[in-house]
């Protein structure tokens, strides 16, 4: 009892038990989100006769490597079992039932779901190489040491959940200033639009604000990454503000591309700064478990030693993005867009049914669900939903570097019409049989102008640059020199 005494005076927060609440539903929402993903995607990706699968990756890479469930078993039906579980769990979380449960239960319940996500990152391979993976795992493993409505939330693990939104944000800011130096002369918002990997809705009228405009945008980020977190924590109400400026930058970035869940998961992660007492009162609460309390302080000190090398990442002049300096993703570096594309490539993927190619010969265009194609097409929202496959598409029209090891299965599976390959497009031109032959043209697209939007109705024009990968048929393997010499563009992951 003494020592749980110690303890009380300064360990429970019962004040942000509202932030805790909405953050801990929120985050479980974003788990489903990438449950769900994963479990409509893997089997193209993943799967057994995927384009990068998990059984020869598990084969190479030892278990202390990528901890991952799937280095026991690496079946199709294992891994539609894992995910649509975590899913399904995820959904309970977020309709309450953590709160409904003891607090060992509860913990073991957030517990299951970090590791059943940890397993998918660690051999996700190309498909999982983003940052907000990282994010969603050092998030979700936070979560099961916030308690549940037994218990106050502990006021280190909402210290910590700081320390983890002030990497993502410092980090961030740090990257485009030490990199591009569109960042420092303001000019980064000229491109960046028209250039993001998933332009969405709203893009092409972002792109179109006046370039004055486009300056305040990237000075205020500046502010909002480099001066804003330190706010982070500072004694309140300064700390809410700070939280509240972090939410307002996000939800900007919200409307204006699609980022997968990065920017909902950073907009979560600042609820822990939020001190929602004021206006609603300070519940109450059981004691807190002496158990629980060491556990918290055990974690806490944990984090502590392993933040020694994201904070050295910071400090470093060769300061690194979204890195993890352990397998279990614990306590990670983070940051987005140090380099700036300025022109917008994409490869587009075409087919025929016509035996022998002429100058005559129809081919026929492949549609993917975000990445833009028919100029016509709008782009769409599809954020916090990460659709994989687009995106590699997009850094591999940066660099044929990036399509290697998986662009070559990725022709053949839609020369042999594979149900779950062509699932992952919006449109197959082939529905009844695959096609004859296959090839992928390199093209510059850029948003239109407001003239010609009114003109043609479009909302891309695009030039042909050159073939990017020549005719090819199923009998014919494709070989990696006909997507030309890998370039030296800038990329942001």
């Amino acid at each position: 009892m003494a020592a749980m005494d110690w303890f009380t005076p300064w360990f429970p927060a019962p004040g942000y038990g509202l932030s805790r609440l909405v953050l801990q539903r929120a985050l479980a929402c974003l788990y489903l989100v990438g449950f769900v993903s994963a479990a409509l995607q893997f089997r193209a990706l993943l799967g057994v006769h995927g384009l990068l699968p998990v059984r020869a990756f598990v084969r190479r890479v030892p278990f202390r490597a990528a901890p991952s469930l799937f280095q026991w078993r690496s079946t199709d039906r294992f891994f539609a079992g894992c995910a649509w579980a975590g899913a399904a769990l995820s959904a309970a979380v977020a309709a309450g039932a953590a709160d409904s449960v003891p607090l060992g239960v509860s913990m073991a319940m957030w517990a299951l779901l970090w590791l059943l996500y940890l397993s998918i990152v660690n051999v996700g391979q190309t498909w999982y190489s983003f940052g907000w993976e990282s994010l969603l795992l050092e998030a979700g493993f936070l979560a099961v040491f916030l308690g549940n409505d037994d218990v106050a939330p502990p006021v280190l693990v909402l210290f910590l959940l700081r320390w983890l939104l002030f990497r993502v944000e410092f980090g961030a800011g740090l990257i485009k200033w030490r990199g591009d130096t569109c960042w420092r002369d303001l000019t980064c918002l000229y491109y960046h639009h028209e250039t993001q990997p998933m332009p969405g809705p709203l893009s092409w009228y972002f792109h179109h604000l006046p370039k004055p405009l486009h300056r305040v945008e990237v000075a205020a980020n500046h502010v909002a990454q480099l001066v804003v977190p330190f706010g982070l924590f500072l004694p309140q109400p300064f700390a809410s503000a700070a939280a509240g400026l972090v939410i307002v930058t996000q939800l900007w970035l919200v409307l204006s591309g699609n980022f997968s869940w990065l920017n909902w998961l950073t907009i979560v992660i600042a609820l822990s700064a939020v001190d929602p007492s004021p206006l609603t009162g300070t519940p109450s609460y059981g004691d807190t478990p002496l158990w629980f309390a060491v556990l918290v302080c055990g974690v806490t000190a944990l984090v502590a030693v392993l933040s020694y090398w994201p904070a050295r990442n910071l400090l470093s002049h060769r300061q690194q993005m979204n890195r993890s300096f352990n397998p279990l993703h614990l306590v990670n570096t983070y940051g987005a867009f140090g380099s700036i594309t300025r022109v917008r490539r994409e490869i587009v993927l075409e087919g025929t049914a016509e035996e022998r190619l002429t100058s005559a010969t129809v081919w026929r265009e492949y549609e993917f669900h975000g990445k833009p194609g028919d100029v016509r097409r709008l782009p769409r929202q599809f954020a916090p939903y990460h659709l994989r496959l687009d995106w590699q598409m997009w850094f591999g029209a940066l660099s044929p570097a990036y399509t290697r090891g998986w662009f070559e299965p990725f022709v053949t599976r839609l020369l042999e019409n594979d149900p779950p390959t062509v699932r992952l497009l919006r449109s197959n031109p082939f529905p009844g049989a695959p096609p004859v032959h296959l090839r992928a043209l390199l093209y510059r697209y850029r948003f239109t102008t407001p003239a010609e939007r009114r003109e043609t109705g479009d909302w891309w024009h695009r030039t042909l640059i050159r073939e990017f990968l020549p005719p090819v048929r199923t009998a014919a393997p494709v070989p990696p020199s006909a997507r030309g010499t890998p370039g030296d563009d800038g990329h942001a992951s």
